[in-house]
């Protein structure tokens, strides 16, 4: 027998190597299917999302080892010709107009054209300057914001004797006189989300925040342009792990309309969308909302497949620590389940049109309060499908009901007060694209 050569040698190993990788990249796709505990369902958990997986098309990736979504980076001033002048950097999320959320690669939500309606400070009207060609060869113009959120507080989220409540609170970051993160360009009737994520002109704190927002764990500027190039600003964002119709779902949260809120979803607290259009609204007319759906007492524990909620995250989930890119034990633990896992309502994949253009990023939280019963006999499983929740929460009120927030106490199922600005980016398995039930006769299924 002829021995190898050094050049079948080194094609041998190479087709090993790229088998193994192969393998190791089924895996890492299949992800959460088969992973165990908390983690399982929640779709591919290590390396890069494939594009084709991305609702936010703008994204530049969306890193799932790092648990961070990286999005480009804008210019804007905000408190312009006033003593607070400062810069501002924000990212572009969602478009009421189709062809425009086409053309920038966000996510379009027609929906956001009511929000300013009984709200008219849920969005603000912003200028573009007008930047001569040496100015700007190629690029987006600043924005004028009239204004942006305070990161400097210290957020406060010091667990309760069960985690949740908190025993102690205080949002990170708290929008200034006139900041919303919906705006409207002057002459344009377009609502944009696009909320502002740092200030200043760096360096950026994306350890502790003071800066940038509570879930910004990175910020590149590209600086000078070089000649016929373009190079993105980008900033890395920690994201939230969720679900819609049945499959795991990625997302952001950036603000929130009330203080609590905030603290939970590491956003910034913006008192203008308390009242935006508006509590219970969902798919009736006039309103800017969709429903998530959360759950304040479900299941909790890293080696628990049915670990999902308000408890969960802040057991399991390290809701007390500043989110870092060096906090390898907070990412990790929310890689692998320790997340608040909501259920979202309509989704832009979903096979219905009437559906698909019923996202909106501002969602109004359906609360659910698992009861006695339910705890006791194990019946506060992991929830995925809408549908489903809904169904239960009309048919089983001796396991799921509403809460008051004011009081923690049980309360009919429905609004609850709370509203998150959410914009979705992509999914980690497949598309979702039809819920997993039926509704129910008189369960609170959307108009149509």
């Amino acid at each position: 027998m002829r021995p190898l050569s050094k050049r079948r040698l080194l094609l041998a190993a190479t087709l090993v190597f790229l088998a193994a990788a192969a393998a190791m990249g089924s895996q890492a796709l299949a992800g959460g299917k088969d992973a165990p505990g908390a983690a399982k369902g929640l779709g591919q958990l290590t390396g890069l999302l494939p594009r084709d997986h991305l609702t936010e098309e703008s994204a530049i990736q969306v890193d799932l080892s790092k648990e961070t979504v990286r999005l480009p980076l804008y210019k804007g001033v905000a408190y312009k010709g006033t003593p607070n002048q400062e810069t501002v950097w924000y990212v572009p999320l969602d478009a009421s107009d189709s062809g425009l959320a086409h053309d920038l690669g966000v996510n379009y939500a027609p929906k956001l054209a009511n929000i300013a309606v009984n709200d008219p400070e849920a969005v603000q009207t912003v200028t573009l300057e007008s930047p001569t060609p040496d100015q700007n060869k190629f690029g987006q113009a600043v924005v004028d914001f009239q204004g942006a959120p305070d990161f400097s507080p210290t957020r406060i989220a010091e667990p309760g004797p069960n985690g949740f409540p908190l025993a102690n609170f205080q949002p990170g970051a708290v929008a200034g006189q006139g900041y919303s993160p919906f705006i409207r360009i002057a002459g344009s009737d377009v609502v944009y989300n696009a909320p502002i994520v740092a200030t200043g002109d760096g360096p950026f704190d994306v350890a502790h925040h003071t800066n940038t927002g509570d879930r910004v764990l990175g910020i590149h500027l590209a600086g000078p342009q070089p000649q016929g190039q373009y190079q993105d600003n980008w900033a890395d964002l920690l994201f939230v792990k969720g679900f819609d119709a049945g499959q795991p779902i990625l997302y952001i949260s950036t603000d929130a309309g009330q203080p609590l809120t905030s603290v939970l979803e590491r956003s910034t607290y913006v008192p203008a969308l308390d009242k935006a259009a508006y509590n219970g609204g969902d798919d009736f007319l006039g309103s800017a909302r969709e429903r998530l759906f959360g759950f304040v007492n479900g299941q909790t524990g890293p080696d628990n497949p049915n670990a999902q909620g308000f408890v969960n995250l802040v057991k399991d989930g390290h809701a007390s620590e500043d989110a870092s890119a060096g906090n390898t034990a907070l990412i990790d633990a929310l890689r692998n389940g320790g997340d608040l896992l909501n259920v979202f309502g309509d989704f832009p994949t979903l096979s219905d049109p009437r559906h698909a253009d019923a996202y909106s990023p501002l969602w109004d939280a359906q609360l659910g309060l698992w009861t006695d019963k339910a705890v006791k006999e194990g019946l506060n499983t992991r929830q995925i499908d809408e549908v489903q929740v809904f169904n239960l929460a009309a048919t089983r009120p001796d396991l799921l009901t509403g809460i008051n927030p004011a009081t923690g106490r049980p309360a009919p199922y429905g609004a609850t007060g709370v509203d998150i600005n959410c914009a979705v980016i992509g999914f980690t398995d497949k598309p979702p694209t039809a819920n997993l039930a039926n509704p129910l006769p008189n369960s609170q299924f959307p108009p149509r």
